[in-house]
């Protein structure tokens, strides 16, 4: 019975370490070698004046639902105004009837604004989903993201008197060394 139960792991486990995840099984084409959905769909997002521009890059033979994309605010202080997307492909989904699509690249367009001056890091979350074209269709991904500021911008400062308060701090430990320094010369015996 010992020597079954051994035989049976030992022909078992060398399979489920080269186990598809589950997206991936049952699939006739799998073996054809889907993308990683990282790959297939590379996201990206910028600040462009007040606005939030998230872009998509879509490898060919894949697309992207107008539907199911979705951009939330992480930050504690953003806020995100309507969400503009351009007209996608008509495609008939058998499953989700009527959609629209996008293929070889998408862009999101959201206006924003702060409370707090950015004081905390820009964040957004964004979710979407996308399909191969050979019958493949991915779960929902959700990313969180850091936009970056166009070239030549600079983020905004976290506050207006940041510079004033470096300079403080740095006035207050040269006063605090200078300080310590005469205090030492006062306590160290006359020789």
């Amino acid at each position: 019975m010992r020597i079954a139960l051994a035989l049976l792991l030992i022909l078992t486990l060398p399979g489920a370490a080269t186990a598809k995840p589950w997206w991936l099984r049952g699939a006739a084409s799998n073996e054809d070698g889907f993308l990683d959905p990282n790959v297939a769909f590379r996201v990206s997002a910028a600040v462009d004046g007040n606005n939030i521009v998230v872009r998509w890059l879509i490898a060919d033979g894949y697309y992207l639902y107008r539907q199911k994309i979705v951009i939330q605010a992480e930050s504690p202080d953003l806020r995100l105004f309507s969400l503009q997307l351009p007209q996608g492909i008509v495609k008939n989904d058998p499953f989700l009837g009527s959609q629209q699509i996008y293929k070889q690249q998408a862009q999101a367009i959201v206006a924003y604004s702060r409370t707090d001056a950015g004081a905390h890091p820009l964040q957004i979350k964004v979710t979407y989903q996308g399909c191969a074209e050979a019958g493949l269709c991915y779960p929902p991904i959700t990313k969180v993201l850091y936009p970056a500021h166009a070239l030549g911008e600079t983020a905004p400062s976290s506050h207006p008197w940041q510079g004033f308060a470096i300079l403080g701090g740095a006035l207050a430990f040269l006063l605090a060394g200078l300080l310590l320094r005469k205090g030492r010369k006062l306590e160290m015996p006359a020789a």
